[in-house]
């Protein structure tokens, strides 16, 4: 999937040449992003933070944390429009900017840390098909070449599928329906069981593996609290997750991202 997905970008970048161009974020025309709004992009994720505390499904009933997530910034303003259109056209400029906010978010929280493997939330097979590629997976393609050295693994270990609970399909972000609007408890049973393991780029198994999930928008946690438990199922070690912004403000006492990895999953209780 990956290097369909890098076919896409190209594609994309090609059919954009063609194209009016205007800045998805101000409307100033030739580009994409303009000079100042990539600017206020970049002030708006300077500081990576820790974000699971909004994310319902990521804490116990105890107060203690299921999955600890980094995330680059708040989905507001600037980074939330530019999420927004990089996820339904691919625009290599928008790539280049997010996959270098992404790779600052991976650096923060994992900086020093060896053998990590990335491994990317999915897409349904419906959003694939709509798009023609893989947002999260094609950010990692950039993400890997903003490390100059000890560039990380990534593999493209998950997949979802039909959910045994609902009989329901996976469609968009979520399942057939949609999950905005949903609550806490509505989302984690849509989600639960819709992912499985499978073996990676050359027959990889996540086994016995350091791995850190990796995707764009952090809301309730459900659908990273999936794909942590289908990594665990399958034997990897998941020691936290990265996304590009969580819907909510930093909880003030969990801080800013720290300076090597921030946990391990631990599954609910």
């Amino acid at each position: 999937m990956q290097a369909w997905d890098l076919l896409a970008g190209a594609a994309a970048d090609v059919v954009a040449l063609a194209l009016p161009v205007e800045c998805v974020c101000c409307g100033k025309e030739d580009l994409v992003l303009c000079a100042g709004c990539e600017r206020r992009l970049r002030m708006l994720t300077r500081r990576p933070f820790r974000a699971e505390t909004g994310a319902p499904a990521l804490m116990d009933t105890d107060g203690s944390v299921i999955l600890p997530v980094v995330a680059a910034g708040i989905y507001r303003e600037e980074l939330s429009q530019s999420i927004l259109a990089f996820k339904r056209h691919g625009q290599g400029q928008l790539r280049t900017v997010l996959s270098k906010v992404l790779a600052g978010a991976l650096a923060a929280a994992y900086a020093g840390t060896d053998a990590m493997v990335l491994v990317p939330v999915p897409s349904s097979g419906s959003a694939y098909r709509k798009r023609g590629f893989s947002p999260v997976h094609l950010l990692l393609a950039g993400v890997r070449r903003s490390f100059d050295e000890r560039r990380p693994v990534c593999t493209d270990a998950l997949r979802k599928v039909r959910n045994p609970r609902t009989g329901s399909g996976l469609t968009g972000n979520g399942l057939s329906g949609g999950q905005k609007g949903l609550g806490r408890g509505d989302r984690s049973r849509k989600v639960r069981g819709s992912m499985r393991a499978v073996r990676g780029a050359r027959g990889r198994s996540l086994r016995g593996r350091q791995c850190i999930i990796v995707d764009d928008v952090l809301t309730t946690g459900a659908t990273l609290a999936e794909a942590a438990r289908a990594i665990h199922e399958a034997g990897g070690i998941v020691r936290g997750a990265v996304v590009l912004a969580a819907t909510r403000a930093p909880d003030a006492a969990a801080g800013p991202a720290p300076s090597r990895h921030p946990g391990d999953y631990l599954g609910p209780s």
